[in-house]
């Protein structure tokens, strides 16, 4: 071990993430098409073969045949199509250890990492002296999504609420003094194993504005809770109970502790917080013979990132290995690993309420969950992406119709989930799986691949995709709804394994390093329809290999890659933040604002260098805009000798205005 000097930029900037890369290509051996592949039979090949992407984009958007989806974002009315959206001047790009936002708006950064909000309040110390009981008691790390839950039974009070917010991972260097003590690849200090567990999860925070300012503090009230990867959770849905659930924690399969990697969020019309499980895989060592619910989920073989299953004399750190140890699976924890990679249900106005993964919307590793605008009398329907190269897009349609009056979490339980594939005509599908169907049954048996029951079809999602033939996409990340069109959009942040070959509209590059966004408009309008079409909204990149629906290039105004947090406000802005190239001309990690009627774009936020810029929400008025900074580099947020502290920015105009508009 070895100290490292706090002041220097470069010392805590991420870790690399080694065998649990999020992007490990290989985990997916299908010979399923890829979204290249769909794309290139879609476009001409000689345009491709060129690189015109001005051809292709134009192919896809204006000349495909789909001019359905550009027209109906005017769909609300020729007033609403008319009138300017985006009231801010567009900010350049930043390379500093700073945030910036537009002029006439203001940035604070609230809740840091280590701020204490429940339990003994400890107090942050900074050089990484708290413990883990501390940590247990105090905000996460590395926020990622969030939501804002109103107070005081009203869905409009934008004074005093809740926010929950995701931590996704750590960077061991920053939590401990010397970073993690470890020998002979042992961990050999138990509280700090401890504490990095604690540093996981969801922190539930009560939160006040204060009268007469722009700034919020926290509320020391009841509500607020820690959600770490150690809180033991209840297992709902199909999967509950199956034996490839049981573990010597619970070999009923019907319980599990913790969650991790906790990606974007969701949350539902009844109240509840949405926490999605992403990179599960690399918490967990199996260094046997790895079934395909580790396999193809890429389960550690050889070393976790953390290794916090090397304290094997401390059963919460040792269920950590999954490497079977006898004939019982309830003897060891073999199927721990299945237990994670699923969505999770928070009740953030319940303080005693335990977390319940909702089974029947798929294992995999979730970047998030979002649901279309409920409808009296008609199913809810969940869209979410699977955040690896050549992975899928998923839906969950609940099987009975939503009622305002009667629902709950456990219409969750219930319903389809689908797959998508994309057409080369610019047209979709969702395909079922479901172990009931036939259609189902029989592309196993094609495939040679066989499923035991429903529960066996939800723990290997990623195989049910696989036999059904579902379109490999690069990377699907996070998703949004139009409020005003229906329309959903999801980012597909980039693919550094596509080859040279499979250049078309889509990904025109290969590799494909700066992304695009995605689009699809359902049968009817329906979200719960079995078909759609679809097209592209951007093609991001810089300005000469780039691509707006519109037919513009990204500029200095808007240039961007690596589109990752998506999110439409109420006014039908829709955010789009980065995690990618830092490099000319896109600069640091950004947040952008865009007409989806228009295809205009404008830069709003830029943050600290080295970061990400993930997770965003507002209250009900407009007026206040949470936005996460991850792993930032310097020492922001607190300068000086500080070291880094992630943490939300709170974002206000000078003139108390709108948002954005």
């Amino acid at each position: 071990m070895s100290a490292v000097d706090p002041r220097a930029p470069s010392a805590y900037r991420p870790e690399p993430e080694s065998n649990s890369d999020p992007n490990e290509p290989v985990d997916n051996p299908s010979t399923n098409p890829t979204f290249a592949e769909v794309l290139e039979r879609r476009c001409s090949r000689r345009d491709v073969l060129r690189g015109s992407l001005n051809a292709v984009v134009a192919g896809l958007v204006v000349g495909s045949g789909l001019p359905a989806l550009a027209r109906a974002a005017t769909a609300p009315g020729a007033d609403h199509a008319a009138a300017p959206l985006l009231g801010f001047e567009a900010i350049p790009v930043d390379f500093e250890y700073r945030v910036q936002v537009p002029r006439g708006y203001r940035a604070q950064a609230f809740l840091p990492w280590g701020t204490p909000i429940c339990g003994h309040f400890p107090a942050y110390r900074d050089g990484g002296g708290n413990s883990g009981a501390d940590q247990e008691c105090q905000v996460g790390y590395n926020h990622d999504g969030m939501h804002y839950f109103p107070l005081d039974g009203a869905s409009s009070e934008s004074h005093h609420g809740v926010l929950c917010i995701n931590h996704e991972y750590i960077q061991p260097s920053d939590l401990h003094p010397n970073g993690p003590t470890v020998e002979d690849g042992v961990r050999t200090v138990a509280d700090e194993v401890r504490k990095e567990i604690a540093a996981h999860g969801v922190s539930v925070v009560e939160i006040r504005r204060n009268p007469g300012s722009r700034s919020w503090e926290v509320v020391r009230g009841t509500l607020n809770r820690r959600i770490t990867a150690s809180t033991p959770m209840e297992i709902a849905g199909p999967a509950r109970g199956s034996a490839l659930l049981r573990t010597r924690f619970s070999p009923e399969g019907t319980r599990t502790r913790g969650t991790v990697n906790n990606c974007a969020n969701g949350y539902t019309p009844w109240g509840t917080y949405l926490t999605c499980e992403e990179n599960f895989h690399g918490y967990f060592l199996n260094t046997g013979e790895q079934p395909r619910e580790h396999a193809r989920y890429g389960v550690a073989a050889e070393k976790t990132r953390y290794g916090w299953e090397s304290v094997r004399d401390i059963d919460e750190f040792a269920r950590f290995d999954a490497t079977p140890r006898g004939e019982e699976a309830t003897a060891d924890y073999r199927n721990e690993p299945n237990t994670f990679g699923w969505v999770v249900e928070i009740d953030p106005m319940d303080p005693e309420g335990i977390p319940v993964k909702r089974t029947a919307l798929g294992r995999f590793r979730h970047e998030g969950a979002w649901m279309a605008p409920p409808v009296t009398g008609r199913p809810l329907t969940v869209y979410m992406g699977d955040d690896a190269r050549f992975e899928y897009i998923y839906k969950f349609v609940t099987r009975e119709p939503y009622n305002p009056r009667t629902a709950s979490g456990a219409l969750l339980d219930e319903g389809t989930l689908y797959v998508a594939r994309f057409h080369d005509d610019g047209t979709g599908e969702w395909v079922a799986l479901d172990f009931e169907d036939p259609r189902f049954r029989a592309a196993a048996r094609e495939a040679g691949v066989t499923f035991a029951d429903q529960a066996d079809v939800l723990v290997n999602t990623r195989t049910a995709a696989d036999v059904v033939g579902a379109t490999k996409m690069d990377r699907p990340e996070w998703g949004t709804v139009n409020p005003q069109t229906g329309e959903v959009y999801m980012t597909l942040t980039n693919n550094s394994e596509r080859e040279p070959d499979q250049t078309n509209a889509a990904n025109p590059r290969g590799p494909n390093a700066y992304g695009q966004i995605i689009r699809w408009r359902e049968a009817e309008g329906e979200h719960h329809a079995t078909r759609f079409e679809w097209d592209l909204f951007v093609v991001a990149g810089p300005p000469d290999n780039s691509r707006i629906f519109n037919g513009q290039p990204l500029d200095a105004s808007n240039v961007f890659n690596s589109p990752d947090g998506l999110w439409f406000d109420p006014n039908g802005v829709l955010w789009i933040q980065t995690d990618g190239d830092q490099s000319e001309p896109f600069g640091n990690n950004q947040m952008l604002a865009a007409d989806p009627r228009t295809g205009e774009i404008r830069r709003f936020f830029t943050g600290a260098r080295d970061c990400e810029v993930t997770g965003v929400d507002m209250t009900p008025d407009g007026r206040t805009m949470f936005v996460n900074v991850q792993h930032p580099g310097g020492s922001w947020p607190d300068g000086g000798d500080s070291r880094p502290r992630p943490a939300t920015v709170i974002v206000t105009r000078d003139d108390g205005g709108l948002i954005g508009l």
